[in-house]
Parts: C-alpha cells; sequence; structure tokens
C-alpha cells in the first residue's frame, strides 16, 4: 500500500521537474536570426559548413560550449560521443582563444567533435546565447529544439529523435 503512495508522489514530482525543465528552457531559448540568411562559417579544420546544408538531411545538433565553462566539461564528452557514433554535431566554442589554443585544449580532452571558434563571442550573441552550454537541434534549416545546461546522452538522444519526427 506505502509504494503505491510513493509511485504517486514519484509520478507528480517528475510531472513537476518535466513542467520546470520546459519553462526554464522556454525562458533560456536562444533567439537565432533566420538560418537561411547567416553566412558559411570555417571550422578550425579550414572546412567551410552551413547550418542549412549541415541539417538539410539529418537533423543537426548545434553545441554552444566554452572551454573555461564548469558544465561543459561535463557535457563536451557526451557531445563527442554522440558526434563519434555518427550524430550530425556542430559544435561552436564561446571565447575560448585562438585556433591553437582551441585546439590544443580539444586535443588534450581528446575531443574530436567540428568546431567552430567564436573567438569574439559575436555568432553566440548574434543567437542571443546566454547560458553555456546551450543544445540546439535544427532540422531542414529550423529549429525545433533547444535546452540549455546539463543534459545527458539521452536527453540530447530523445531531443534528436524528436527533432527528426
Amino acid at each position: 500500500m506505502r509504494w503505491k503512495k510513493w509511485a504517486k508522489e514519484l509520478a507528480v514530482f517528475m510531472m513537476v521537474l518535466a513542467a520546470l525543465i520546459w519553462g526554464m528552457d522556454q525562458w533560456r531559448r536562444p533567439e537565432p536570426p533566420a538560418i537561411a540568411t547567416l553566412p558559411e562559417m570555417t571550422l578550425t579544420s579550414g572546412q567551410t559548413v552551413s547550418f542549412v546544408a549541415l541539417s538539410a538531411e539529418k537533423p543537426l545538433l548545434v553545441y554552444f560550449w566554452a572551454t573555461w565553462c564548469g558544465i561543459c566539461k561535463l557535457t563536451s564528452p557526451t557531445v563527442d560521443e554522440l558526434s563519434r557514433e555518427g550524430v550530425n554535431v556542430l559544435s561552436i566554442a564561446i571565447r575560448s582563444g585562438d585556433d591553437r589554443r582551441l585546439i590544443q585544449g580539444m586535443s588534450a580532452k581528446a575531443l574530436t567533435f567540428p568546431v567552430v571558434n567564436d573567438e569574439q563571442g559575436r555568432l553566440s550573441a548574434e543567437w542571443g546565447i546566454g547560458v553555456t552550454p546551450t543544445f540546439v537541434i535544427i532540422d531542414k534549416g529550423k529549429v525545433v529544439s533547444s535546452t540549455t545546461g546539463w543534459t545527458s546522452y539521452w536527453g540530447i538522444k530523445a531531443r534528436m529523435w524528436w527533432g527528426n519526427q
């Protein structure tokens, strides 16, 4: 009998937590410019990419992060794992030093996901990014989901799946 009460309390707690997370995501949601009008960007590898082209075939996870961000130290390995598994990832490092310093830092942590160096923070400001990390899912040139702060491997996978629907 007692387990029924606990199950009910747990269900209510989970619903309140989900509503709180949803509300925070709405409050901190980035306001990107029109994706189709954004110019191509250059990765630290020298390759040029665009949001529209990368999101044309399958959803794109755009990961705004920084080398100085404490939470990013927890989420970056997860994003790297997803990238290695074939998830469509583009990361944007915010105010994390010049390319050489950024590449050295990523190499030291064995991070291999593609990265655009937003050295001055202009791109993140244009998107209205106020929290690191921020995860944005773009499908066919349109933002379909976003969240900020720590999220799990399965949380990102679920958002990517949801973005593909």
